[in-house]
Parts: structure tokens; C-alpha cells; sequence
């Protein structure tokens, strides 16, 4: 994985588990990993194994899904802000570094 894809990936964490308001150790003990671990994932210095990354998910109280890149544009148009989901709970993160918020 690219480093500037791991970046991404723990911005996005960082600021997902800032908004929860939880304690890194908060999600690192929910995922079952060190708190250093998750630290170096979400500063973006380390990868993790998919088993991680779906248990800090979760821990996170998201899910982690792996859609088809030609779907992508669909899962946007779906995920949009709208009278039903709030605006900081939508979010897609593709291999293409494009994120939507």
C-alpha cells in the first residue's frame, strides 16, 4: 500500500475517532490491538491486515466494505448528505486517494 494511501486512511480514522469523541486507547482496546499500534496506523506509519482494519472500524462504529471501482460512483450518489444521513457520517475512502465527506 502506498504511504500516501495509509495517510488517508489514518486522517480518516484520527478524525472519525476525534468527532466519537474516543481516547485512542478507547478504539485500540476495542480492536484488540495496542494503543501504540492503532497509533502508528492512524499517523499513517504503519499498514494494517484487514482483520484490523474491519475491528478498528467497528470499534469505530462503521463497517468496512469493499465495492467494485466501477460501483464507486453509484455508493457516492447514494451516500450524499440527505435529509436522512448527516453530513460527517458519510464517508468513502477509494484506492484512487478520493475521499468524500
Amino acid at each position: 500500500m502506498e504511504s500516501e494511501d495509509l495517510l488517508e486512511i489514518g486522517r480518516f480514522l484520527k478524525e472519525t475517532r476525534k468527532e466519537l469523541g474516543y481516547s485512542q486507547k478507547r478504539v485500540a482496546d476495542a480492536a484488540g490491538i495496542s494503543r501504540l499500534r492503532y497509533h502508528d496506523i492512524e499517523a499513517g506509519r504503519s499498514s494494517a491486515r484487514t482483520t484490523t482494519l474491519i475491528s478498528i472500524a467497528r470499534a469505530l462504529d462503521f463497517e468496512l466494505v469493499f465495492v467494485p471501482q466501477r460501483w464507486v460512483p453509484a455508493v457516492k450518489a447514494l451516500i450524499e448528505p440527505n435529509d436522512f444521513i448527516e453530513a460527517d457520517q458519510a464517508s468513502v475512502i477509494t484506492s484512487e486517494n478520493d475521499s468524500l465527506a
